[in-house]
């Protein structure tokens, strides 16, 4: 069978588990693990990312992961191409370090984020890298200790986190930390690692439950939450896919998309494409550096050659760019600027 295609959108709330090929270990040293660490922090940073747990193991990652404009596959190929260079590099090895197709499940946030959370940050102990929760504290390989306050990660959203428990710090990690120790007798937890509806359900014993009685429901391999959440998700996939179907076959390509912005900005196209910071030019910029992203499927380096700006700013750009799509309802896709 055909490989699935990844399943993402902006907001997108993703567990990624990355192996080592073969399962052999990715991680020889701390400066190994810290070389990953500032690959992740730069990119996840770079592209408006939401790290919410991470926890480094010998042989795999855990990553939660929400995605801003920038697709996770891109993400994830910048930062496992960039690592494996780098180790293939220092170690003076030849070949794949990650398995071909790292693990990407998408999540219902509402309902698992917490609990993905937990499950992620006690991988260290499960695994007997720490001890006890005392050792997990403070184990610097893994996003618990930053929730804790006792390791400093910029990239990790923790506060958010920690607002889902109380209001004042202290006592949301407190009220955190036990909520993690209570998940120490649930063990490996294989519902919280991919089957959508038929392991959040309770297996396949839940999902004939819901047969006999009648209830149809929806799963895939790729998503994991309830039955609306897989049949929504799975919709979204679909038109998304169609909709980069059609702009690619009626001809879209960067110079058109710069004519569209152009006409909805009521701009010339070398006004798009100069480098002046009046406000009318960074809203078409903007707008351009979105379209460009998310419908062409250019990426933030294709698009700063471009323009001759930073990758970081393509990024920028591109928020602002979705928001003022979304604030005045424009669309690229319009008749007029097919190509003949």
């Amino acid at each position: 069978m055909p490989r699935q295609a990844r399943i993402d959108a902006p907001g997108a709330l993703h567990h990624i588990i990355i192996r080592g090929i073969e399962r052999k270990v990715v991680f020889r040293s701390d400066s190994d693990r810290r070389n990953f660490l500032d690959r992740l922090e730069n990119i996840v940073s770079e592209t408006q990312t939401g790290c919410f747990a991470w926890a480094l193991m010998p042989n795999h990652v855990h990553l939660l992961l929400r995605t801003g404009l920038t697709p996770i596959s891109r993400i994830m190929s910048r930062i496992l191409t960039g690592y494996a260079v780098s180790f293939n590099r220092k170690y003076r090895r030849h070949g794949q370090l990650f398995q071909n197709r790292y693990k990407s499940i998408l999540c219902q946030e509402d309902r698992y984020l917490l609990e993905l959370v937990r499950y992620i940050h006690l991988n260290p102990l499960r695994a007997g890298l720490v001890e006890d929760m005392k050792s997990l504290d403070k184990y610097p390989w893994a996003g618990h200790s930053v929730v804790m306050g006792k390791g400093r990660n910029a990239f990790q959203n923790a506060d958010h986190i920690l607002a889902l428990f109380a209001h004042a710090k202290k006592t949301a990690q407190n009220r955190y930390r036990s909520f993690v120790e209570e998940g120490i007798s649930n063990g490996k937890r294989p519902d919280l690692v991919g089957g959508g509806l038929l392991r959040s359900a309770g297996g396949w014993t839940g999902v004939k439950d819901f047969r006999r009685a009648g209830i149809r429901v929806k799963g895939d391999e790729r998503i994991l939450g309830d039955s609306v959440f897989a049949e929504t998700v799975l919709k979204a996939g679909e038109e998304q896919l169609d909709r980069k179907y059609r702009i690619k076959t009626q001809g879209y390509d960067f110079e058109i998309v710069v004519d569209r912005v152009a006409e909805v900005m009521s701009m010339t196209p070398g006004e798009i494409l100069s480098k002046h910071k009046s406000p009318k030019t960074v809203k078409g910029r903007s707008l351009l550096c979105y379209w460009a992203n998310r419908e062409l499927g250019m990426t933030s380096t294709e698009i700063a050659n471009r323009l001759h700006l930073s990758q970081s700013t393509i990024s920028r750009a591109s928020a602002r760019g979705e928001k003022l799509a979304n604030d005045k309802g424009f669309s690229l896709m319009d008749d007029k600027c097919i190509k003949s």
